[in-house]
């Protein structure tokens, strides 16, 4: 289990945290954005349903945009543009 935060192309970027329960998706998240430059996508994947509600209250405080939602066996998949 280890988080992996990688670049897909310029101004795209994977974090994957699955196997990480409520704080730490979130934590990693917000530190993972702080690294993008405005108008980055971020694309980040989790399986603790449970961090989607706090992950979404602290986007939306912080002015990132979650412009997408899926999820498949447990595991979701949002795509997060940083404002």
């Amino acid at each position: 289990m280890a988080i992996k935060f990688d670049k897909i192309e310029d101004g795209h970027y994977q974090l994957d945290v699955c196997g990480y329960v409520c704080p730490h998706p979130q934590m990693y998240t917000k530190k993972a954005l702080q690294k993008l430059a405005e108008g980055d996508q971020l694309t980040l994947v989790f399986d603790n349903p449970s961090s989607g509600e706090s992950i979404l209250a602290m986007c939306e405080s912080e002015g990132n945009d979650v412009y997408e939602r899926s999820e498949e066996d447990g595991t979701a998949v949002w795509q997060i543009r940083k404002g």
